[in-house]
């Protein structure tokens, strides 16, 4: 049904996939077909299947993980709810961050409640995941034009002297971003309804939120991390939502492995954000674009 080894590779995929701007969902299905495991795709699309209870266990793994490395800043959040319900106004940063959290959450929550199954039944194949992770690879690198576009517009750029910016343009060159507790709600809440395209196989839940933010004057290591804390809930939520998947008869089989892909997804997940915590202090989104579009026109190819 499901072996450990594939629970761990699944598991250490869906753990980076889910934080890079690479899409989880759409290298869940392309990976398996890839590697012959078509008993996997074919779950995937399945109204109840063994394999999505095994993904419940992926998602809390995950969640757990960026919960650990962001646990100082969620502290910070969930005071300033508390403190911000108990005054009845929103005057400091934390306060403001935990709304704009709340706010930008909600599109999501109710349009995956209805729809997240019904779409996951209907395009979570092979070849619309790799049209799917074609189109993503273009979003990333059309945000990345439209945020030059609107800086140099502005007359912000600041290229380094002898050298001409590029279209993956450094935040050093953009001169002054905006921070995350400088959104308005509304800004918020556009920003999280952008995770509602994850829900299509090859969509990046963090890519488009992402594109998003810097869209918005965000920075892009500002981005990322409102992207991070802002999936967070919804992995966490999601994977909640489905326990009883696992518990009930579709576990059956699975409960172990899913224990052990858990493990795996969350060790993995951990390791991504360091990673592009890091890599967002000084790059850009351009190299995940270019990604998603080599891989997804292989994969259109390979099965078309």
């Amino acid at each position: 049904m499901l072996s450990y080894f594939q629970a761990i590779i699944i598991g250490i995929l869906q753990g980076i996939t889910e934080l890079f701007p690479v899409s989880s969902l759409g290298h869940g299905v392309l990976f398996p077909a890839l590697f012959g495991w078509h008993n996997l795709v074919a779950a995937q699309t399945a109204k109840e299947s063994f394999f999505l209870a095994f993904l419940v266990g992926l998602h809390v793994g995950t969640a757990v993980a960026l919960l650990v490395y962001y646990r100082k800043q969620w502290v910070e959040i969930a005071g300033g709810a508390i403190s911000s319900v108990r005054e009845r106004k929103i005057h400091d940063g934390p306060q403001r961050l935990a709304w704009l959290l709340v706010l930008a959450t909600i599109p999501v929550g109710v349009v995956g409640l209805v729809f997240e199954h019904k779409l996951r039944v209907l395009f979570a194949k092979p070849l619309a995941a790799a049209i799917f992770l074609t189109i993503n690879g273009f979003l990333l690198l059309g945000g990345e034009l439209i945020r030059r576009r609107t800086l140099a517009n502005g007359g912000r750029l600041r290229a380094p002297k002898g050298r001409h910016s590029s279209a993956a343009l450094s935040d050093a060159e953009a001169g002054g971003m905006r921070k995350i507790e400088s959104l308005s709600f509304g800004k918020g809440i556009l920003i999280g309804s952008t995770q509602i395209l994850a829900l299509f196989a090859g969509i990046s839940r963090s890519g488009m939120t992402m594109t998003a933010g810097i869209s918005e004057g965000l920075d892009h290591e500002d981005a990322a991390r409102f992207s991070f804390l802002l999936a967070t809930p919804v992995i966490l939520l999601a994977g909640l939502y489905k326990l009883p998947d696992l518990f009930g008869p579709n576990g059956n089989g699975v409960r172990m492995q899913c224990l052990v892909g858990a493990i795996a997804a969350g060790i993995s997940a951990y390791a991504a954000v360091k990673f592009l915590v890091k890599w967002f202090e000084t790059k850009t989104l351009w190299p995940f674009g270019i990604y998603c579009i080599i891989l997804g026109l292989i994969c259109i190819i390979r099965f078309a």
